[in-house]
């Protein structure tokens, strides 16, 4: 069984500093938060940037700042943008952290009522010209699903050679409008991807510690974070990224899973070694 790779999602572009203080926007705060995530034992930064007042933005020149400070006092870590951008934006408008040639993205693999009359579009067009665009800048996508439809257009859209394998996949559960958090899903999402695919679990809300555990001990691998969940237990607000790495390592060890360095996240992954 591979060493566990733990992501750290942490700050998203919903979650708000009224749902937990400790909630990252401003540069100085990304990199306390990755910092924090980093030093518990998350390998890899899933990042949003915003602005300063909080506002989600995909500008290149905000990631890039951000980026090269979390660098700065992570130089191992491997930094994974976002490109799920909001509402109503454009593809090319999305892919701009594709710009700067990180080493993994998100590549979202179907449409997804938000709620309300927000609906997130990926139209089969728009994953092709995603997986495309990551295949020219070398860049290995993550791919996100939030339900069972989305992995069997990753697996179609990879017969077409949109999608390289071997595919790494991350099961998006318990959001609103996809699937839910439940075991039975998640067995039901494991049980459908390929054979030498890896995936991590990303539980949202309540749904994230069980299904962490369900991941460890399935031999996959977790994703924690204010973006999913701000609190440490039921009602408990956490101070940081960190406090949940902190707990998903400590989950780790009480399975007798050992946790990933970066390198050794990049040779699970396929990810070239950092110079």
């Amino acid at each position: 069984m591979d060493k566990l790779i733990i992501t750290a999602a942490i700050c998203g572009a919903e979650v708000l500093k009224e749902h937990n203080p400790a909630v990252p926007y401003t540069v100085e705060e990304c990199v306390r938060e990755a910092k924090s995530a980093y030093d518990a034992g998350a390998s890899i930064i899933h990042l949003h940037v915003r602005y300063d007042d909080g506002t989600p933005t995909q500008d290149k020149a905000r990631f890039k700042m951000v980026m090269d400070a979390i660098y700065k006092v992570c130089p191992d870590v491997i930094i994974q943008p976002s490109t799920g951008g909001a509402v109503g934006m454009t593809n090319d408008e999305r892919l701009q952290p594709t710009e700067l040639s990180p080493e993994m993205a998100t590549l979202d693999c179907g449409t997804l009522n938000f709620g309300g009359d927000d609906v997130f579009m990926n139209t089969e067009n728009t994953i092709k010209y995603f997986g495309t665009k990551m295949i020219e800048r070398g860049i290995k996508p993550e791919l996100e699903v939030f339900d069972k439809s989305m992995i069997d257009m990753a697996l179609r859209l990879q017969k077409k050679g949109f999608i390289k394998s071997p595919m790494h996949f991350d099961f998006v559960m318990g959001v609103n409008g996809g699937i839910s958090g439940e075991l039975r899903d998640f067995i039901f999402l494991r049980g459908s991807i390929p054979a030498d695919a890896t995936y991590t679990a990303a539980g949202v809300g309540r749904f994230e510690f069980p299904l962490a555990a369900a991941a460890i001990i399935d031999g996959g691998h977790v994703r924690v974070g204010f973006e999913d969940n701000v609190f440490i237990s039921k009602g408990v607000v956490a101070k940081s990224n960190g406090e949940l790495v902190a707990k998903v390592v400590r989950m780790a060890k009480e399975f007798g899973r050992e946790i990933a360095t970066p390198a050794e996240a990049r040779q699970i992954l396929g990810l070239k070694p950092k110079a």
